[in-house]
């Protein structure tokens, strides 16, 4: 199976538990690969035979920027779920990373990760 990986796809969104993530919002960033058969568009040259990235990024910055869950797991899932239902994608992992937690004394930043396959969901 072949895959595409798109990295870093930063987005502003209100997803959190504490009550100012959900009002203030925060950044987050965004890294997917995606398996597919990419065999069809190296024959024949056509983004109709392959998966158009910029729909992807379009629906993850859109999942990230409406999406008010109190977890980034939840999250995480709904962007998988969302990839899965483009036709191509047989199988989606997704990192999603809270790089600005409102943890005190912690400069880091959270990553999480979920891969979903189409029969798995």
């Amino acid at each position: 199976m072949d895959c595409i990986k798109l990295s870093n796809i930063r987005c502003y969104g209100y997803t959190g538990y504490l009550p100012e993530e959900q009002t203030l919002g925060q950044w987050f960033e965004v890294d997917l690969t995606m398996w597919l058969d990419l065999s069809p568009a190296g024959e024949s040259d056509d983004l109709s035979d392959t998966m158009d990235y910029r729909q992807t990024i379009d629906t993850v910055k859109h999942l990230v920027k409406t999406s008010k869950c109190a977890l980034i797991e939840k999250l995480a899932v709904q962007i998988a779920n969302a990839i899965l239902e483009f036709d191509q994608v047989e199988q989606v992992q997704v990192q999603l990373s809270k790089p600005g937690a409102p943890i005190p004394d912690f400069g880091g930043k959270i990553t999480l990760e979920v891969t979903r396959t189409r029969h798995n969901r």
